[in-house]
C-alpha cells in the first residue's frame, strides 16, 4: 500500500469522526493538522480540538485512533493532540462553512 493511498484511506476514516457539539466531521472542521507516516504501517495524526477544555477530548482521540486502526496494513496509530496553532473557524473547509451557515 502506498503512502498516498493510505493517506486517502486515513482521511476517509477521519471523515467518520464528528465533534459531538458540531454536526461536521473533524476533517472538514480543520481539526486535523497533519498525517505522518514514519513507517508504511505507522501513522501519526496531529490534531486539535475546537476548545482546549473539551470535556470529551479523550473520546475523540480514542475514536480517531480506532477508525485509523481499521485501515488495512496499519499496525500503529499515535494521535498527537496539540493546541498550537490555535484552531479557528478559518481552518474549516468550504463544505463545513456552508453546512454551518458561514458566508464563503
Amino acid at each position: 500500500m502506498t503512502a498516498s493511498i493510505t493517506r486517502d484511506l486515513i482521511i476517509e476514516k477521519l471523515c467518520t469522526v464528528y465533534d459531538p457539539e458540531i454536526p461536521v466531521n473533524i476533517w472538514e472542521l480543520g481539526l486535523v493538522y497533519d498525517i505522518e507516516f514514519p513507517k508504511p504501517s505507522e501513522v501519526i495524526i496531529r490534531m486539535t480540538l475546537t476548545a482546549p477544555g473539551c470535556p470529551i477530548a479523550d473520546e475523540i482521540v480514542q475514536q480517531v485512533h480506532d477508525v485509523v486502526m481499521e485501515v488495512a496494513g496499519i499496525e500503529s496509530v499515535t494521535v498527537d493532540l496539540v493546541f498550537e496553532p490555535v484552531w479557528t473557524p478559518e481552518r474549516m473547509s468550504d463544505v463545513a462553512k456552508l453546512e454551518l451557515g458561514y458566508d464563503i
